[in-house]
């Protein structure tokens, strides 16, 4: 028997599904904090980051189906908001801090979800207008010129993968079997992104030992096995519980970025995580009390 709104709104995870997430989270807040800490160090450039992420998510994603047998699935929808995903996200990391990207990224992924929702049909109560006012007020707070703003190229470019990943989520709603999608999506997506590597080689490239094995951990744990164990963990949670656990992945990552990368937190940052993570918050949370 199908449940109820209410039983949506009241469902508590399983064990497996709270583990799952947790680890989901935390390579979420890893692939900000490799990306960013290779190419801070400039220990490769941001085109090839994102093509041995990506093939080395496709390759490891494909050795671990062969035993088994399984069928590659993925669509090249999903594989072009990957590819634009990873890409973006790679050349926003050359000037924003970790925890600044975090931001803007699942900030615009969560803005493009409630947006989506809208589009559709879906109505606002009074209290969340006022979240999704909030949310779009702190990243207008985040980009506004002054001392302390983050570099404007980086914010676009960020937002840009954000809005992307956004997608890519919505296009795998629908995955029936979580490693087949991402393997296919990943192993579809590396032939344009070898043509773009290309492209951006008259950028300048540089590679080292490093940066290769940070793009390679990105690529195959972090990202790959990240996002199967993501897919593997959303059938456990109510819409409302998935997208409210993902601002987490933001504060995971300026915390480990003050230590790892010893990157500051601003007052301007700590305002606009307030605004865009407690608006979006509000805008989810009110809504599962309505339900």
């Amino acid at each position: 028997m199908a449940s109820s709104p209410t039983d949506q709104a009241t469902h508590l995870p399983s064990l497996r599904t709270v583990v799952l997430t947790v680890i989901a989270m935390l390579a979420f807040a890893g692939n900000n904090l490799l990306c960013r800490l290779a190419l801070a160090h400039d220990a490769i450039d941001p085109a090839s980051f994102a093509l041995v992420r990506l093939a080395s998510g496709g390759v490891t994603l494909w050795l671990l189906m062969r035993p088994s047998g399984g069928k590659i699935d993925g669509s090249w929808a999903g594989a072009v908001a990957l590819l634009t995903y990873a890409f973006a996200f790679s050349f926003a990391y050359v000037t924003l801090q970790a925890g600044a990207g975090a931001l803007f990224l699942f900030g615009a992924v969560q803005i493009t979800m409630i947006a989506t929702s809208l589009a559709k049909g879906e109505r606002l109560a009074g209290l969340q207008w006022m979240g999704f006012a909030a949310a779009v007020a702190g990243f207008v707070m985040l980009v506004a010129p002054g001392v302390s703003a983050p570099p404007v190229g980086g914010a676009i470019l960020m937002i840009g993968a954000g809005l992307a990943w956004g997608a890519y989520s919505l296009i795998g709603r629908g995955a029936t079997n979580a490693m087949a999608d991402t393997a296919g999506n990943f192993l579809r997506s590396i032939p344009v992104a070898v043509v773009l590597w290309a492209l951006a080689a008259g950028f300048g490239q540089t590679w080292s030992f490093a940066g290769a094995a940070y793009a390679m951990l990105s690529g195959a744990v972090t990202s790959g096995l990240g996002y199967t164990i993501w897919y593997a963990a959303l059938p456990g949670l109510t819409r409302a519980q998935s997208s409210s656990v993902q601002l987490s992945a933001p504060v995971i990552t300026a915390l480990i970025g003050t230590v790892l990368l010893s990157e500051s937190v601003t007052l301007r940052l700590a305002l606009s995580s307030i605004a865009i993570l407690g608006g979006i918050a509000l805008v989810i949370g009110f809504g599962r009390a309505r339900s």
